[in-house]
């Protein structure tokens, strides 16, 4: 995913002609270790390709890919016809406060 991430990096920033090389300086400028296949791999992989198309194809596949919440449980999180709102309304935990905190994990990790 790191050399995924630094080749869209690359070409946010306007570069047009993305080689290993310049993944490689990316990756390795924060520390991290690359290989060098993977980096040519990913490269090879957009060759001729537009970004912005395979983007676009990627949104409209993960349109199809179940992501939990009502529909997971079985609708089990809409009350009942005729159920007392205010008393499921009770019933739902206080959101947590976010944490500026990253758990441990960053983007080229």
């Amino acid at each position: 995913m790191r050399y995924i991430a630094a080749y869209l990096l690359l070409h946010s920033a306007g570069s047009k002609s993305i080689t290993a090389d310049d993944i490689k300086n990316v990756i390795s400028s924060v520390g991290i270790e690359v290989d060098e296949a993977r980096a040519a791999e990913v490269v090879e992989a957009f060759k001729g390709k537009s970004v912005e198309t395979l983007i676009a194809e990627g949104a409209t596949k993960l349109a199809s890919v179940p992501s939990g919440g009502a529909a997971a449980a079985g609708g089990a999180a809409a009350p009942a016809a005729g159920a007392d709102a205010p008393a499921a309304a009770a019933a739902e935990p206080e959101p947590e406060e976010e944490s500026d905190d990253d758990m441990g994990f960053g983007l080229f990790d």
